[in-house]
């Protein structure tokens, strides 16, 4: 992390030449193999040196996103910037991610470090061990509600600096557009006609946009904790748990949560109410007991499919081997969180890899 000696970091820490490198390593970690990092990677010190001077001279425009369509669990618009916009995204995250982190409740657990999903499975079992019910509310439309003035109010508490501001600013319009068809529009108490051209979304894939995502319900966290006194409580980004032996006051509570997220102008789906842990609660791509954790049944279908779709790739000389193996394992490390010893035999012994259908032509790279 780049060391920031005090609670304002300035603009001119942003544009250092060692915070834009380590912005560069850490946007690139895993992707170097990516003909547009490479390409970025192959002019190193020119392109970072560029991207330095638009931003000191503030003329830095982001650029286009490009979009494309996930539909598990549900259909969701991805947008990845240009490789030199998600530089500059991990550059103002180095500076201003240390002030608001500390503000992080404990329990809030997406897209933070020592956190994500599995520990977010476990504190939730943990609770489900000590309560006997469970109201789990879930965002509407999440991202492409987040209003962003509302977002600057909430950022401007921490960072005083104009110029990150402005900064900040060329980020949020560049993803105004993104999800802009996504959104069915909510009206709140005291809206005008107006309120309908109110500048909202974040582009889903942005780093900035995990993190604005945090910010955005961190008074939400606290609100829960602090002034509704539930003593259980996770969130994982828009997905939130509150924990209790009595249903009656998980109703009440559910009331209050509806009125403070307004503030927020956003909603929750309307199936949120107080349930028996007892029957287990959907959460993260498992369904989580006191007692044991089992995947998801549309989860360990939807990898059977895909399953069939790499095999195949295989076979005809698109993937490699080794990167058929990932892909399962990978599978197989995110579920072996639960009781799925059954379910991966089945699934993995089900199936035979044939070889390349061309032995000795080198596989594509996908």
């Amino acid at each position: 992390m780049l060391p920031v000696s005090h609670s304002n970091p300035r603009y001119d820490e942003l544009t250092t030449w060692s915070n834009l490198l380590l912005a560069f390593q850490r946007a690139s970690r895993g992707k170097r193999g990516h003909p547009n990092v490479a390409a970025f990677e192959y002019h190193l010190e020119d392109n970072l040196l560029a991207l330095q001077a638009h931003l000191r001279q503030q003329i830095y425009q982001p650029g286009g996103y490009v979009n494309f369509v996930i539909h598990e669990p549900k259909r969701r618009i991805i947008s990845a910037a240009p490789f030199p916009d998600r530089v500059v995204h991990h550059a103002l995250c180095n500076l201003i991610e240390p002030l608001f982190e500390r503000s992080f409740i404990y329990d809030s657990y997406a897209n933070r470090i020592g956190k994500g999903t599995h520990r977010a499975l476990n504190r939730c079992q943990q609770f489900a061990r000590r309560y006997r019910y469970v109201l789990q509310g879930d965002i509407r439309q999440f991202f492409p509600s987040l209003d962003h003035a509302v977002l600057r109010q909430i950022l401007w508490g921490k960072v005083t600096d104009a110029q990150v501001r402005w900064l900040i600013d060329q980020i949020l319009a560049s993803g105004a557009h993104v999800l802009r068809d996504e959104y069915e529009m909510v009206w709140f108490p005291g809206d005008d006609l107006l309120a309908a051209l109110r500048p909202r979304g974040l582009p889903i894939g942005n780093l900035t946009s995990q993190f604005w995502a945090n910010c955005y319900l961190n008074p939400f966290d606290h609100f829960v904790q602090r002034e509704l006194r539930c003593l259980a409580y996770l969130r994982y980004v828009d997905d939130f748990l509150l924990f209790s032996d009595d249903p009656a006051q998980l109703w009440c509570w559910l009331a209050q949560i509806e009125a403070r997220l307004a503030r927020c102008r956003l909603t929750l789906h309307p199936q949120a109410q107080p349930r028996p842990v007892g029957k287990g609660i959907a959460f993260l791509g498992f369904r989580v007991f006191p007692d044991r954790r089992r995947l998801k049944r549309r989860k360990g279908l939807h990898f059977q499919r895909q399953l069939l779709r790499l095999i195949q790739a295989y076979a005809d000389g698109a993937i490699t081997l080794d990167q058929l193996t990932a892909s399962v394992q990978g599978w197989v490390n995110h579920t072996r969180y639960g009781n799925t010893v059954g379910l991966r035999k089945a699934v993995l012994t089900a199936r035979v890899i044939p070889p390349p259908t061309v032995p000795g032509k080198r596989p594509k790279q996908i």
